[in-house]
């Protein structure tokens, strides 16, 4: 098999359309993940002219020049939507400008995968901010196979794709369905207050029982926590029992996302002791299930940061997350809904791990192209 060597910017071409006419919307409007996909912007827009945005069409790329703070990833993305998109006049838009020779999701193949983050990476250069610029960019070495080569290989990743999309379709059903019953519940069933519902347990690692001291993330779940700590100093941190609660109000103004885990695990955890552990009261009245799905919705978040105070950090202290209230059904309804959300949050870890063997396998799906 014949293969040849390019340089990238023989086959790439910059693309700068605006939004002049204002044809596309604040809808519109996304960001570039590390992950090589378009987001929701997290940028505050109120009141932000949209004219000089740019337009990615379908089948163009968009990349961050700026890499100083982004890991080892670089922020690029594929605009593989049949719609256009608006980006922020500050990132650089680019299409394959050699249709012959290149196969524009082959070169996407070719952008996810590690060693073209790591090139990136120790390419970029700047001393307050590091950029991966644009002539670097095009003077990048790709080798390419022929066009029917490509297309082969292409074929493979975009029938993993279809599968991904076609499974990941399923899961939002699901969600939609356990989002559906728990608004039906806030209109007809009496809400009770969660400081009816749960009660502080305070166990402490006296004996320095327990090993490995965890956090609580924005997904509500337990992480190894990243502070440099001493395990023989952790006879003061408490213990998190199977089936109990963990709670840290501190961050909830800033993060605008409730700090509450559940440990489904057997085995107990430790955390700091400025969290609060929690335990159902009764477990004949409500389940710990149905509590986590509840604190899991984003209307939470946004009401316990609403609720939140503090001069210098704003916090939800106890008392005011002891007055939130809960829908509480009998306990048979409560089942059945944690029976679909369980299944909702199988099949989404499913999903995720498809998503993460499909971006595995771009280097292998490369390397086969050339051999």
């Amino acid at each position: 098999m014949k293969l040849k060597n390019y340089k990238l910017g023989e086959l790439i071409e910059l693309c700068d359309e605006r939004n002049s006419d204002n044809q596309y919307k604040l809808s519109d409007v996304k960001g570039i993940s590390t992950e090589k996909v378009f987001i929701d912007t997290k940028a505050n827009m109120d009141g932000v002219s949209l004219d000089s945005y740019k337009v990615v069409n379908p089948r163009e790329f968009s990349y961050v020049s700026d890499t100083s703070r982004r890991g080892d990833k670089i922020a690029l993305a594929f605009n593989k939507s049949n719609k256009a998109v608006l980006i922020s006049s500050i990132y650089t838009t680019f299409k394959c400008s050699q249709n012959d020779l290149l196969i524009p999701e082959y070169l996407f193949m070719f952008f996810n995968r590690p060693e073209f983050d790591r090139y990136a990476r120790f390419n970029s250069w700047g001393s307050a901010r590091e950029t991966f610029s644009w002539e670097d960019f095009c003077d990048i070495d790709i080798t390419l196979p022929s066009i029917e080569q490509q297309r082969k290989y292409v074929d493979i990743y975009l029938a993993l794709q279809s599968n991904l999309a076609a499974y990941q379709s399923k899961v939002e059903e699901l969600k939609l369905v356990c989002d559906g019953y728990i608004d039906q519940l806030k209109v007809k069933i009496p809400k009770q207050k969660v400081g009816n519902l749960l009660e502080m347990v305070d166990k402490r690692n006296s004996e320095l029982t327990y090993t490995g001291v965890q956090g609580i993330n924005i997904n509500k779940t337990f992480f190894p926590t990243v502070a440099n700590i001493d395990e023989g100093s952790t006879r003061n941190y408490k213990v998190v029992e199977h089936n109990q609660f963990a709670f840290s109000g501190m961050q909830t103004g800033r993060d605008m996302c409730i700090r509450i885990a559940l440990n489904e695990e057997s085995k107990p955890v430790i955390i700091s002791p400025a969290y609060t552990v929690f335990r159902i009261k009764d477990d004949n009245v409500v389940l710990s299930h149905y509590i986590m799905l509840w604190f899991s919705r984003k209307q939470i978040d946004r009401y316990g940061w609403f609720a939140s105070d503090g001069s210098i950090r704003s916090n939800l202290d106890l008392e005011r997350f002891f007055e939130m209230e809960i829908p509480i059904p009998d306990i048979s309804v409560q089942k059945q809904i944690v029976n679909i959300h369980k299944c909702y949050i199988e099949r989404q870890r499913i999903a995720d791990a498809l998503k993460e063997q499909i971006n595995n396998i771009c280097p292998v799906l490369i390397r086969g192209s050339l051999t």
